[in-house]
């Protein structure tokens, strides 16, 4: 009998299984991707997948069930909101719970809800939890929580709620007793972010009420002037043609008019290829700066995600900036978000 943990996008599914025991040991890993696009692709595992269809998230899970036994599953969710702080064990009331935080993650949201309701439609008895990439960030004090609006938006949930949390939470479960006072973790993939940890707890991040705040990134611009998306609106350009613009068609790929992809950029001589590597490394630097101040110093810094891990000539454009700060203790730690979530499933399961 294994755990499943499931992170599901919105064409793509994301799977691990873990054998249980004392505490969770990886197995196997995959991906489908191609879900709704005709052939699905299968990676990760030697399953037999020649002209495989997924029309639906249903689809996807039911070929994980026709192909292993499952004890439990648990799922990355982006969005927890103010109600879930912590991981939870999904029943009648928590689906509808979740399916009502759409709106502040409606991009990555749904289809973390579909495949819940998938596995609770195929396997009614099989317990499930829900893992929040949020839940990280709830120690953050409400001075860096807020943004500096009229008190109604507070209270209608209006604030920095931050994500990647699964990702952080993996480095600190790596780091063990040797995490230190004042850590700065730059999850940086092509989602990126960056969070200040003290004293083991979160009391800054660079994303905000979404995934597009902060960081330049793949195909996301990160820090924008609001004044920019007023313009864009007052010139023509309606909620739908915007939301394109900044999830997907600026950041690198905007900048370069080529690619998202980090290694082709830093194998280009393309000057605008040098200009987006450029403005991506410039605004880490700058939030590094800012998280720094908030934790009153700095002991070490941990590079994670696709491009913290591979990109050694980021890292370095990075650091060689930092000598101003005192000596601090400078690493590269895989992240695993799907360990993450099979420890705390099978914490909460029992």
């Amino acid at each position: 009998m294994r755990l499943l943990t499931i992170n599901a996008g919105s064409s793509s599914l994301k799977f691990a299984t873990f054998k249980l025991g004392a505490v969770p040991i990886c197995e196997l890993r995959g991906q489908l991707s191609g879900i709704g696009q005709g052939v699905a692709k299968l990676s990760g595992v030697h399953w037999p997948a020649e002209g495989l269809k997924l029309e639906t998230h249903q689809d996807a899970i039911a070929l994980l069930i026709d192909r292993l036994e499952i004890a439990a599953v648990g799922h990355r969710v982006v969005h927890g909101g103010t109600r879930f702080t912590a991981p939870v064990k999904i029943d009648a009331a928590t689906i509808p719970a979740l399916r009502d935080l759409i709106p502040l993650a409606p991009l990555h949201q749904p289809h973390n809800v579909a495949a819940i309701e998938a596995v609770a439609a195929a396997l009614p008895g099989i317990p499930q939890v829900a893992c929040f990439d949020t839940a990280f960030h709830a120690t953050m004090p409400e001075v860096a929580a807020r943004f500096a609006l009229p008190e109604e938006y507070w209270a209608k949930g209006i604030r920095r709620y931050g994500f990647h949390g699964l990702s952080y939470e993996a480095i600190l479960h790596r780091l063990g007793d040797a995490i230190p006072k004042r850590l700065i973790i730059a999850h940086l993939g092509n989602g990126a972010s960056l969070a200040a940890v003290k004293d083991g707890k979160c009391i800054a991040t660079t994303m905000g009420f979404s995934t597009l705040d902060g960081l330049v990134m793949g195909t996301r611009a990160g820090l924008l002037d609001p004044g920019v998306i007023l313009h864009l609106l007052r010139e023509g350009m309606d909620a739908k043609q915007l939301e394109r613009l900044l999830y997907h068609e600026s950041g690198l790929l905007g900048v370069s008019g080529k690619t998202a992809d980090m290694k082709t950029l830093l194998e280009s001589d393309d000057p605008r290829a040098k200009r987006a590597v450029e403005l991506y490394c410039n605004r880490i630097i700058r939030e590094i700066g800012s998280l720094t101040a908030a934790l009153e110093g700095l002991d070490m810094l941990v590079f994670t995600g696709g491009v913290g891990e591979n990109a050694a000539p980021i890292r370095e454009q990075v650091t060689r900036t930092l000598t101003w700060l005192q000596p601090i203790d400078i690493r590269v730690i895989p992240t695993d978000e799907e360990l993450t979530i099979a420890r705390h499933t099978q914490a909460l399961l029992g």
